[in-house]
């Protein structure tokens, strides 16, 4: 899990899904590989308390986002805007735990 934006309006969160392979000189090797490793994105909306996660097709398009900011900074406006449109998805409570 990587931090990659906070301020005091959003957060966002890229979330890796990490395969964890057991040592392979082990008695028994145990593969805790998903059939189905996705990463995400985690956006919380700090005004509203609310987040959303974006997986699959979602998190490829807000990619696009990151890639095309990685080649041209954007200003915090114009990055605030796009995290905007994503949290209007949002329906989840934060929850600490």
């Amino acid at each position: 899990m990587h931090t990659l934006y906070d301020s005091d309006t959003y957060s966002v969160t890229h979330m890796l899904a990490n395969a964890v392979v057991a040592d392979a000189n082990a008695a028994i090797p145990v593969l805790n590989v998903p059939v189905l490793a996705r990463h995400g994105f985690e956006i919380v909306d700090k005004r509203s308390g609310k987040e959303v996660y974006l997986d699959g097709s979602w998190a490829e398009l807000f990619q696009m986002h990151i890639s095309a900011w990685q080649l041209k900074t954007p200003t915090q406006e114009e990055v605030e805007d796009t995290l905007e449109q994503y949290a209007e998805l949002a329906q989840n409570p934060v929850v600490v735990h």
